[in-house]
């Protein structure tokens, strides 16, 4: 028998919608990567593409730089994935640095290269997420407006932002699972998490969001650490607190970077298959552009090629 969402890319082999997808049922798996900065960069990026393409992901997404830095870079590569692979490409379109006209031009330049889903965010000032907001001048001032603008053009599935530790810039956790309400009654069909290490903050924040009668799907992102220095450091930027327990576990193997790696790996798979036996409908990879640890955590978790 062919798998429901095999059936759903041969019925619409021009542009999957990941909302149509996602809602067929199957665990969702997915891996997200960022612009290159040089040809080096863009080396790496499509190696770690061809190593993954085989696993059949449900899709996969490019990153767009603080202040929108790097717009003309993500809707290249996006559209080479749509057009020169066989995975469904996610772009992401952020608020920042962008008037109304400009950001219905970069739909249309998705539209052309033939991608059709995207990632609706506010965005975080070229200063970094903690900085203060302020609008660009005939622009959008909330995720949730560009989710409409999106949406009302019927072409694209689209997708959104949820964080399990809620929002830096949020005011409660109640607030923040307002906000991803809000945004999910507007048009976005499902949601894509910042990175997270307990599995209980993401089924409060899923159970947040279904006591106010949404039911979107909200994929966790994960993260394996490799370096918990650097972990540390996004966590306290983005507001992703690193547990005691974890830091513990890495820092017995201080001095060791091939037992740290292999010890935040091992944490990685014990996160994910709490997820997975908790109901999560699938998962999303934050990837850094390369393929190893990734690979590593579904081969630990039996979901190889």
């Amino acid at each position: 028998m062919v798998p429901v969402l095999r059936l759903l890319r041969m019925a619409n082999t021009q542009a999957p919608r990941i909302g149509d997808l996602i809602r067929a049922g199957e665990r969702s798996f997915s891996f997200e990567f960022f612009p290159p900065k040089d040809e080096a960069g863009e080396v790496q990026l499509w190696q770690a593409i061809s190593e993954f393409e085989p696993y059949r992901p449900t899709f996969v997404s490019v990153t767009y730089g603080a202040g929108g830095s790097t717009r003309e870079t993500t809707v290249r590569v996006t559209g080479r994935i749509a057009t020169e692979t066989s995975l469904t490409p996610l772009g992401h379109l952020t608020c920042v640095g962008h008037t109304r006209e400009e950001l219905e031009g970069i739909l249309d330049a998705y539209a052309e290269a033939g991608v059709h889903n995207v990632l609706a965010l506010r965005g975080d000032p070229a200063e970094g997420p903690r900085a203060e907001w302020a609008p660009t001048e005939g622009g959008l001032n909330y995720a949730q407006e560009l989710v409409e603008m999106a949406s009302a053009r019927h072409e694209f599935s689209v997708g959104v932002a949820a964080f399990p530790e809620g929002h830096p810039s949020a005011e409660s956790l109640d607030h923040d699972a307002d906000v991803l309400v809000a945004k999910a009654r507007a048009g976005a069909e499902f949601a894509v998490t910042q990175m997270f290490f307990r599995a209980s903050d993401y089924f409060a924040l899923v159970e947040r969001v279904r006591a106010r009668g949404v039911d979107i799907a909200i994929l966790p992102g994960i993260m394996p650490i490799l370096n918990l220095n650097a972990i540390r450091r996004q966590g306290e930027l983005i507001g992703t607190e690193v547990p005691a327990e974890i830091i513990d576990r890495i820092s017995a193997h201080e001095g060791d970077p091939v037992a740290v790696r292999a010890e935040g790996i091992k944490i990685a798979v014990e996160l994910c298959d709490e997820l997975l036996a908790g109901g999560a409908p699938g998962l999303h990879f934050y990837t850094l552009n390369r393929s190893k640890a990734t690979r590593e955590i579904f081969a630990a978790l039996n979901m190889s090629v």
